[in-house]
């Protein structure tokens, strides 16, 4: 995953958002895996509800700009999800493997369904996703070919 709560807790870059389970009553960040080293075990088994209740959309960056006040480099994004979900906003620390100029209409996938989190002043809408690539930095998940944005994953 990708952007920036987890960054205080001193783990690789995740996605910048930390929100509260009501199932369990305890915080979760966008790191859930606390390591991103793709020989880690597998997490616990879940049910295909629980799955269904991550809501995993496709949207197109409409735009992007440094987020100098970041603690981590970071990025603002702006991406719009389709007339149902609209347009949302994204902290993410994809600095080292996006330039900023090539992410506007670039398509991405986001957890559409998280509660908002405050990242510094930024007030970040959606969780976007990411994988860590070897040397542990963020690289965009996106589909292979334009979808329609506010497809959801199944």
């Amino acid at each position: 995953m990708l952007l920036d709560a987890a960054s205080h807790l001193g783990h690789a870059p995740s996605v910048g958002f930390a929100a509260t389970s009501p199932q369990a009553g305890r915080r979760w960040s966008s790191c859930m895996h606390l390591t991103h080293d793709p020989s880690a075990p597998a997490a616990d088994p879940i049910g295909f509800d629980d799955f269904l209740k991550v809501d995993i959309r496709v949207g197109t960056i409409i735009s992007a700009e440094p987020y100098p006040e970041a603690r981590k480099p970071a990025y603002k994004l702006l991406i719009d999800f389709g007339p149902t979900i609209g347009q949302k906003k994204s902290s993410a620390q994809i600095t080292e493997n996006h330039a900023l100029e090539g992410l506007p209409g670039r398509q991405v996938a986001a957890v559409v369904n998280f509660p908002p989190r405050q990242i510094g002043k930024f007030m970040s809408e959606v969780l976007t996703l990411g994988f860590a690539d070897a040397a542990g930095a963020v690289m965009l998940f996106a589909p292979d070919k334009p979808v329609p944005n506010g497809s959801r994953l199944f």
